[in-house]
């Protein structure tokens, strides 16, 4: 006979219902500077509680000393935005545990392939394209372009940037590129980790004929074929020797990459939090510095 195996614990995160808390009983974990203040993923935000209202509830923690006070883990710009606003409660979702939750408060704007995708997604579901505008406060005529940035583009492509902040504009200089040369184009600007305008120009004056949309050939005014030829051979060099480079170069990375997230998880937990401002209110100044200069990146 076999012993019958007990399902796993589930540990929940959140208290079963929201609630409507005065936004005077949340304390913030830090303070929202004048220049996140200034930028533009606040004023989007901002437009967008304006039109809609909140889509995704602010995340809090009960106050261990007392029950009726809470600590903001997740939404301080919401939360900003709503006291500027003038209003007086908002709906929250309570964590049950400020060590265990682990919450994503610390993501930096979203990527232009994912802002296509929402948009899309809306239309489908009826949403206005003046509506978007108005809530993402941009002009019609952004909506339509983030519509249709894919068109012309090859899915393997836009798969590899599909996490990327790459301008609008480098889309269009895609276009002029066939499906593989386009794979090759978005593989060089990851390991260059460059995805500028005048970048993606330059790979695709680098491209052989062979590799250009018939009917769409891409030149810079005053380069002569021996020029271009030139261009080309020294791209190719390039991407030779940075991959070389990249081989050292990763585990340099990866160190920073964990240093970093080690940092946001410090300032994701409360009570570090209440301890380094009491004890150590340097370090956690310090700290905030590296966390303010990720959220405005």
């Amino acid at each position: 006979m076999t012993r019958k195996q007990s399902a796993p614990q589930v540990k929940i995160g959140f208290e079963e219902t929201s609630l409507r808390i005065s936004i005077d009983a949340i304390l913030p974990l830090h303070e929202i500077s004048e220049r996140v203040r200034k930028s533009v993923k606040y004023s989007q935000i901002a437009a967008s509680i304006a039109e809609v209202g909140i889509i995704e509830p602010p995340v809090i923690v009960r106050d261990r000393d007392d029950r009726d006070r809470f600590h903001l883990l997740d939404g301080h710009l919401r939360i900003d935005i709503l006291k500027s606003r003038g209003e007086t409660e908002v709906v929250c979702l309570i964590a049950l545990d400020d060590e265990a939750f682990t919450y994503n408060k610390r993501v930096s704007r979203i990527a232009i392939i994912q802002e296509h995708k929402m948009i899309l997604n809306a239309i489908r579901k009826g949403v206005s394209e003046e509506r978007l505008a108005r809530a993402l406060n941009v002009n019609i005529a952004n909506i339509r372009m983030k519509r249709n940035l894919l068109v012309g583009i090859c899915p393997e492509a836009a798969e590899l940037l599909r996490d990327k902040h790459v301008p609008i504009s480098v889309f269009t200089e895609l276009r002029y590129l066939k499906p593989m040369r386009q794979i090759e184009a978005a593989q060089s600007m990851i390991t260059m980790n460059r995805y500028s305008t005048g970048y993606a120009r330059s790979l695709v004056a680098s491209t052989p004929e062979d590799q250009l949309v018939e009917g769409r050939e891409r030149r810079p005014r005053g380069l002569t074929e021996e020029q271009i030829a030139v261009m080309q051979r020294e791209s190719e060099n390039l991407d030779r020797e940075f991959k070389l480079v990249e081989q050292s170069y990763g585990a340099d990375q990866l160190d920073l990459v964990q240093a970093v997230g080690y940092v946001n998880h410090l300032l994701g937990n409360a009570r570090i939090v209440r301890h380094l401002a009491q004890h150590h209110a340097d370090i956690l100044t310090e700290l905030q510095k590296i966390v303010d200069m990720l959220e405005a990146a």
